[in-house]
């Protein structure tokens, strides 16, 4: 059963009006509400209504973009994950965990951090290989994920690099199948050659001979995509390093791969602008394909800008997207959506996205049921990278895009689906340790929440039971 998305957002109440320097009475009247309703929001025991959203913005010249419901339930998420390790002892109850994202997100990173350092820590001790990093980073989240952390609660959407990125576009002609020339007539005009050889990394920028080579190997969307790249690196490094000021980094290690991230931000902005694309997504009903061919990107680049496409005012579906390796490792993943993933270990076992290596070339679609009974339409697919050469190592990934199910009609996948019988959805889960189901027969591990039954003389699907109540 589906469930309204309300906002809750009492700390931003709070701050507002402190920053304002008015006593709960005067703010109250310039909202135009009672005190009581503006003292139950601010405690977040009611969620803030559509008039006191416009009030904000008319009284307090308010960024509404800063109100974003999903950051609590991605906070929420995380949390349960982190305090199911069973050094804390016993997950607290779900409402407690959302007043805490909702009224305190502070502490709630605090918390995340600090779990974070203790998985580090763990992690070091137990083998050799994580202990060949700097000897203080223990006390630290690694810089991948601390850049990765940045992108997951910023929505995976950067408003000024998408901007630009579009206005770039709209200049240079580089989205839709003259591209690559494009982008290289653009660069020439600026005084930068473009040379494109068999041999050689995928991008390589000369930058006191001020040449771009390129890999005449990749595929023309990956020299685009790179050549993309590089232009946010030349033209636009301004701009990416004040967002890097902006996110306050811990290391220099963090700040380097985040400038990387940020500039692959700008090129898939470039490649696939905003405003063009969403357009071009809805009147295909999302067709990955057709917008693949319309826009000269690769699947995985149009599934993924998807998932970004929440810019305030003009959003377009909200999709989640996923990357898995053959070994089921997330490599990619974002949502947009309520689903959350695990912010450690692979995906679910039950979800389509790993039977996508079996049928190469093919869609598959699942509707499938998580436990909080949210349901979703998932689309997967398996990519398949060449070498470029004979006996080169070629990747191999899965992807899947997916939506809840009340977007579904928005899909041209969902057309043929009967999405209104619940009892073809599938079960599934977010992480085997964390997941409240007791009866799925691939379960890897015991939920960590649950107190377990043996039985010496019992042996059914698991070798074990598990309570139903802890």
């Amino acid at each position: 059963m589906q469930r309204d998305q309300k906002l809750y957002a009492g700390v931003q109440l709070r701050e507002t009006r402190t920053a304002s320097g008015l006593t709960q009475k005067a703010f109250a009247e310039r909202l135009g509400v009672s005190l009581s309703y503006l003292n139950q929001m601010e405690n977040n025991h009611r969620p803030v209504s559509a008039a006191v959203v416009l009030a904000l913005a008319r009284e307090f010249a308010f960024d509404l973009s800063t109100l974003r419901a999903g950051e609590a339930a991605r906070m929420t998420a995380d949390l349960r994950e982190a305090l199911a390790d069973p050094v804390f002892g016993a997950v607290p109850p779900m409402a407690e965990l959302q007043l805490i994202a909702s009224n305190a997100p502070m502490l709630a990173r605090a918390v995340l951090t600090l779990h974070a350092a203790h998985r580090e820590s763990r992690e070091r001790l137990a083998s050799l290989d994580e202990a060949l990093g700097r000897g203080d980073s223990a006390l630290l989240p690694q810089p991948w994920e601390e850049v990765r952390d940045f992108f997951h609660y910023c929505d995976n959407y950067i408003d000024a690099v998408d901007r630009a990125a579009e206005r770039f576009s709209e200049r240079a002609g580089l989205a839709g199948p003259d591209q690559l020339e494009n982008g290289i007539a653009w660069l020439a005009a600026h005084g930068i050659e473009t040379r494109r050889a068999p041999s050689g990394p995928l991008r390589h920028f000369d930058a006191q001979a001020q040449v771009l080579h390129l890999s005449a190997r990749a595929p023309l969307p990956t020299q685009a995509f790179q050549l993309a790249h590089q232009v946010a690196l030349i033209a636009h490094g301004d701009l990416i390093d004040a967002t890097l000021d902006l996110a306050r980094f811990r290391t220099a290690e963090a700040r380097a791969i985040c400038r990387l991230g940020l500039a692959n931000y700008f090129a898939g902005a470039a490649l696939l602008p905003y405003r063009r694309f969403l357009e071009a997504a809805r009147e295909e009903r999302h067709d990955l394909e057709v917008l693949a061919e319309r826009f000269g990107a690769s699947l995985e680049q149009v599934a993924h800008r998807l998932s970004t496409l929440q810019r305030p005012g003009a959003k377009g579906v909200p999709f989640f997207f996923v990357r898995v390796d053959q070994a089921g490792t997330i490599t990619k993943r974002h949502s947009a959506t309520r689903l959350q993933f695990a912010r450690y270990g692979g995906a679910c076992p039950l979800w389509n996205v790993h039977q996508a290596f079996e049928t190469p070339g093919r869609f598959l679609r699942q509707r499938a049921e998580t436990p909080d009974g949210v349901r979703y339409l998932c689309l997967a697919r398996e990519i398949t990278k060449p070498g470029g050469r004979f006996r080169a190592p070629r990747q191999r990934f899965a992807i899947c895009l997916g939506c809840e199910i009340g977007h579904a009609g928005a899909l041209v996948y969902a057309d043929d689906l009967d999405i209104g019988n619940a009892a073809a959805f599938e079960p599934i889960g977010i992480s085997c340790r964390i997941c409240e189901r007791t009866d799925c027969h691939q379960r890897a591990v015991p939920p960590v929440e649950k107190a377990l039954r043996i039985d010496p003389d019992r042996r059914d699907t698991l070798p074990y039971g598990i309570e139903t109540q802890s």
